[in-house]
């Protein structure tokens, strides 16, 4: 299983506004139908300009994503890019599930 990650630092000028436009953005992601879900984190920072969020989207699988980056993605950047210009900066990692754990496993 792959996690698409997208950790995003934005301008605290902006923050409140963002937080509206991603928590719609992400349903947006989601209807494509490659992922299974999204978290939606903010990285614990000490920043006084700007503020750092998370979110991960679990993929489907790898097809799923890699269909994602050629169809979606390019869409989606722009919409975030025209909007917030550059009181935001992102990077996209993947993470790959090794293994998972949970307190019931134990």
């Amino acid at each position: 299983m792959i996690i698409y990650n997208v950790t995003v630092n934005i301008d605290k000028t902006i923050t409140e506004d963002w937080l509206k436009w991603i928590k719609t953005h992400i349903p947006q992601v989601l209807a494509t139908g490659k992922f299974k879900e999204a978290k939606l984190t903010k990285v614990l920072v000490d920043d006084d300009e700007a503020d750092t969020y998370s979110i991960q989207y679990r993929a489907h699988s790898r097809e799923a994503l890699d269909d994602y980056y050629v169809n979606d993605a390019p869409g989606f950047r722009k919409a975030g890019l025209d909007r917030f210009a550059d009181k935001m900066l992102a990077f996209r990692t993947e993470l790959e599930i090794v293994d998972e754990f949970s307190e019931a496993s134990k």
